[in-house]
């Protein structure tokens, strides 16, 4: 059976319940469809140490702040997965989870949605489907020889998986610099970090809002014809969040450089150094989740579908919201996703109105 909408929302995480809200404001008919069982989006997945690096109140969607979590200046992904519950019930979005988008086709004027439970008929879509769902793990020289365990960021949970071991943590962003403090100030891990160049830390007191802001004032500029700013990748690649400052402080979180290849039991450097292994974990990024989109063929460089903000070039019936600073500034983040999801609300109001 084939049901219909005014507009389907492909994803049910924080992007997805901010297209929702503002979708209600501009009264359209719309369903947000989640493939996860239960609310929260991907930071259900995340591992227990996980912290926001804003404070509650600059971490919120449109319409509800954040309430603050008792005892914790910045606050926990459990305490964000409260927060996005309470956030759909609140507001009585109609999220339909359990529900995996395979495919996003052209028909007859409208855009068919199909799912594994049905299909649906839409006059307007938003992917909000971010990237954690798709992980980037980098083709390295000896990795089918490694013997020990491999696993990516999306894998990782606690310190105690892996007492008494020896773990080689690659990446020099924020989870390569916090999953190897949160492995190293257990005490009871050999860790070895790894990076590609030389980690660069931001300011110790740059959290999440001053991020925000910096990456606003970048589209700003690039919107007005200005010079490039550079934004956020201007100040650094790691927010100093307390535990990665803590670690770097003892001097537990000093890099060394990428390895040439793995062997059997470890990596191996240029120089030829070797460091045994139990586990590599690849905190190596992600890329946007958008197979779903491929019958509309519009990849562009990069993977990337090109857009006028949150508008796909090639279809103007599709938004993409939430992947990151190409459909919006700060669009992967709490606080910076609520712009351009009301812009994308507007602009297919407008567009079903005409």
């Amino acid at each position: 059976m084939t049901q219909h909408t005014d507009v389907v929302v492909v994803g049910g995480g924080q992007a997805g319940l901010a297209a929702g809200y503002h979708l209600r404001r501009q009264h359209l008919d719309h369903v947000i469809l989640d493939a996860d069982p239960a609310p929260g989006g991907s930071w259900q997945h995340m591992w227990d140490s996980l912290h926001l690096f804003s404070p509650a109140a600059y971490s919120s969607l449109p319409g509800r702040l954040m309430p603050a979590q008792a005892g914790e200046t910045y606050p926990d992904a459990g305490h964000v997965v409260d927060y996005l519950t309470d956030y759909e019930k609140r507001y009585d979005l109609p999220v339909q989870h359990g529900t995996r988008v395979e495919a996003v086709r052209r028909d007859a004027g409208r855009l068919l949605v199909e799912t594994d439970s049905g299909n649906w008929r839409a006059r307007a879509v938003i992917s909000a489907t971010g990237n954690w769902s798709r992980p980037f793990l980098p083709a390295v020289p000896g990795g089918s020889v490694f013997t020990g365990r491999q696993l990516h960021t999306v894998n990782y949970r606690r310190p105690a998986d892996f007492t008494g071991q020896r773990v080689i943590v690659v990446g020099g962003g924020n989870s390569g610099a916090q999953i190897a403090a949160d492995l190293a100030l257990d005490g009871h891990v050999d860790v070895t970090w790894v990076t590609q160049r030389p980690p660069h830390f931001l300011a110790d007191d740059i959290d999440g809002r001053a991020l925000f802001d910096v990456a606003t004032a970048r589209r700003r500029a690039l919107d007005a014809g200005r010079s490039d700013t550079g934004g956020v990748a201007s100040l650094g690649d790691i927010v100093a969040v307390p535990p990665v400052r803590a670690a770097r402080d003892v001097g537990l979180l000093k890099a060394k450089p990428m390895f040439s290849r793995l062997t059997a039991d470890g990596a191996r450097w240029t120089d030829g150094s070797h460091t045994g292994a139990d586990a590599v974990i690849w905190c190596t990024g992600f890329r946007p989740a958008l197979a779903h989109l491929a019958p509309l063929n519009l990849r562009g460089p990069r993977g990337h579908i090109p857009t006028d903000g949150t508008r796909a070039l090639g279809e103007p019936r599709l938004h993409l919201l939430g992947y990151g600073d190409w459909t919006g500034p700060a669009s992967a983040t709490l606080i910076g996703v609520g712009r351009p999801a009301r812009d994308a609300a507007r602009e297919i109001a407008q567009m079903l109105s005409g």
